[in-house]
């Protein structure tokens, strides 16, 4: 199996700063980490760094800021598949770190949106029954839908994070098999948390929904059970990227078993989650190789 991530791919800088400015304020800030980043790129790295095969497909434009993606992607165990396009800017991300370690962020989307679900398509040429497509909020509704439509035709297993929220996100549930969102997700796109918004998605034809609770874990909902799993201690130091580890690492340890997700790999999530979480910075942050090995061979 093969997991195909769809996303952007983003230059993280990260700012550290004791709240966050008002409008119209002007505040004082320290340096923190300069990572790579971007939704798309984060579940990529993490699934390969899982041992599982992994191309990311994702634009970029033709500047300074992708010379330096595609050299830092480079050291990452996955198959990059850029996708240049002329006259736009490669995007970048602006993550105000709070002392309690969790964050604000701001993401430029220039070449997030103008990514053709045509140029996708050739990258998913090799693509055979069973493999995954997944990806997020950040590519425009017609290439999301668009791209979930090739990978159905394909005979792919969808998963889907509907971050950051947009509004077109309910006209896609129909051609989603799995959904990760967290609490103000499930809250935005349901009217409902927790058990009732897994129910709701359900209903709509998804056949995993899975719910992150920040620190009072996750629920992994399907329509033959619920499980809860609480979330692994962890002393927090920046929440960056902990969503994508966990959703990454669910996937592959599924995958790796030749599964649908389980409890298990819900629990393997979790642990990976609590990493993340406990180091600064993205990428940086993110568990190992030889961690998430043997992360994921706990029974």
């Amino acid at each position: 199996m093969r997991a195909y991530v769809i996303g952007n791919v983003t230059i993280d800088e990260t700012i550290i700063v004791d709240s966050l400015p008002a409008s119209g304020a002007s505040i004082l800030g320290e340096v923190g980490a300069h990572d790579l980043g971007g939704k798309g790129t984060n579940q990529a790295v993490v699934m390969a760094r899982c041992g599982l095969p992994t191309t990311l497909v994702a634009p970029v434009g033709n500047d300074a800021r992708a010379a330096v993606i595609r050299q830092r992607l480079q050291d990452e165990p996955l198959t990059t598949e850029l996708v240049e396009l002329d006259g736009k800017s490669s995007d970048t991300s602006i993550i105000f770190r709070l002392p309690d370690g969790e964050n604000a962020i701001v993401t430029t989307t220039e070449s997030a949106q103008n990514l053709s679900s045509s140029a996708v398509a050739a990258k998913l040429s090799a693509a055979q029954p069973g493999d995954l497509a997944i990806l997020q909020g950040n590519l425009s509704h017609q290439a999301t839908r668009e791209i979930l439509r090739q990978a159905r035709g394909l005979q792919m297993v969808t998963a889907f994070n509907p971050s950051p929220l947009r509004p077109y996100f309910a006209d896609l549930w129909a051609l989603v098999d799995i959904v990760f969102l967290n609490q103000g997700e499930a809250a935005a796109l349901t009217g409902a948390t927790g058990n009732a918004a897994a129910s709701h998605l359900l209903e709509r034809g998804l056949r995993d929904v899975v719910l992150t609770l920040g620190r009072e874990g996750a629920i992994l909902a399907n329509q033959r059970e619920t499980i809860a799993v609480p979330a692994h201690p962890a002393i927090v130091v920046d929440t960056t990227g902990a969503g994508d580890t966990f959703m990454s690492v669910a996937l592959a340890s599924s995958a790796r078993r030749n599964c649908r997700l389980d409890r298990l790999a819900i629990e393997h999530a979790v642990r990976a989650a609590a990493i993340t979480v406990s180091r600064r910075g993205t990428q940086s942050a993110f568990p190992t190789s030889p961690e998430l090995e043997a992360l994921l061979s706990l029974p």
